[in-house]
Formats: structure tokens, sequence, C-alpha cells
């Protein structure tokens, strides 16, 4: 159970600007999502990140390969579940392989270098907020200046998600 309680009802609102809030964030993604339940506590903030990861999922320039992959592996490596399960079939309609999944959780599986590439970009960053010029040569050279600093912003917005979700035992 949540520490917070998650508004996931347009009733459960209070007052004009959570509601709109909540209105926008359901006409933006089709329906409340869990970050957002939990984001609705502070509108202001909830509206801003709305746009950034409305932008990044259905207006970036990578790939949804790339971009599901990303999202994938910054799930695993906060161990955020909601993240996971939400972006599974996502990642495999995107074109992510069953066993790169599975890698990611510890699986045998051996990425192509591509792959191996963007998950230690993410794994990297994650983990010690940047990243070695190994991969971030790889990554660029695949990206352009453009696609890595938008990576680089995707993977600290889905950071950013579970870290607010896990504080209060959301995610």
């Amino acid at each position: 159970m949540a520490r917070v309680e998650l508004i996931s009802e347009r009733s459960q609102a209070s007052g004009p600007e959570q509601q709109a809030v909540f209105d926008a964030v359901v006409a933006s993604r089709g329906r409340m999502i869990r970050p957002f339940e939990v984001l609705l506590h502070t509108p202001a903030l909830a509206s801003a990140l709305s746009d950034l990861g409305a932008h990044i999922r259905f207006a970036g320039s990578l790939s949804d390969h790339d971009r599901e992959l990303a999202i994938m592996t910054a799930a695993a490596y906060h161990r955020c579940e909601f993240e996971w399960t939400s972006h599974h079939a996502l990642a495999l309609d995107s074109g992510v392989r069953p066993e790169l999944l599975e890698h990611l959780q510890g699986g045998q599986h051996t990425p192509t270098e591509w792959e191996s590439a963007l998950v230690e970009f993410v794994r990297e960053l994650c983990s010690r907020a940047e990243v070695s010029d190994r991969v971030f040569a790889a990554v660029a050279d695949g990206l352009g200046t453009e696609g890595v600093v938008e990576l680089s912003v995707l993977i600290g917005y889905y950071t950013l998600l579970g870290f607010v979700m896990g504080a209060v035992e959301a995610c």
C-alpha cells in the first residue's frame, strides 16, 4: 500500500488545479497512470512533468526500440515494478526481444553491440550520474549529440518517476 493517497479518480482531486492537471494527464495518455496519481499532490510539478513525459514518449527523436529499451533498463536498475510492467508490452511491440528483457533482469542473453551500449549508458548514468568515454562515444556515434541529450533526459525522467514512486511505496 502506498504511503500517500493515490489520486486515481477525478473525484479525488481537490480543487480546480488538481482537476485540470488530472484532465490533462488523462487527455495526453488516455488514462490516469500511477506516477501522476502520486505527483498530483503537487499539481504544478505534475503538470510540468506530464508535459516533459509526453514529449519524451510521443514527440522525441529516439526510435521506439531505443526509447523502450532505455526505459526498461532504468526500470530494472531502479527495481520499479510499475514502470517495468507498464512498458513491457510496449518494449516488445517496439522490437525489444524477450530475451533482452530477461537479460535486464539478470538473464544470460548476450545483447547486440548497440543494445549493449544503450544498456551500459543507462546503467552508468543511473549508478554514477556520468558515463565512461567508451560508452559515450558508442552511443553518440549511433544517436548524435541531440540523441545523447534526449536519452539522458529520458533516463533522468524515468529515474525521477521511480524515485517519487519508490519514496511513497507506489512502485
